[in-house]
């Protein structure tokens, strides 16, 4: 699927889209493409279920710190792989 920013910028999604990852999004940018991350209407709760007791005994720092390490580590092998595919012509 792809869309089309009009004059202002704005992207429209359609509404089956819209009903199935909700109103809301994270952008996240990298050197060469943006993702829309649907924010759920609760975050919290999403976490809490998501995560369960994983969180239990950890400070807020720690967590943030587990947080950015683990999103350098993925950032890292996502461009090993892209560099890999541009290396084997993908």
């Amino acid at each position: 699927m792809s869309v089309e920013t009009d004059s202002h910028g704005r992207l429209y999604l359609s509404s089956e889209l819209r009903q199935k990852y909700g109103e809301k999004f994270h952008i996240v940018e990298y050197e060469d493409r943006l993702e829309l991350v649907p924010i759920d209407a609760d975050p919290l709760q999403a976490v809490r279920e998501a995560a369960g007791g994983a969180f239990d005994g950890k400070s807020a720092a720690e967590l943030k710190g587990e947080a950015l390490e683990q999103a350098r580590q993925e950032a890292s092998e996502d461009l090993e792989r892209r560099h890999e595919a541009e290396d084997f012509g993908e």
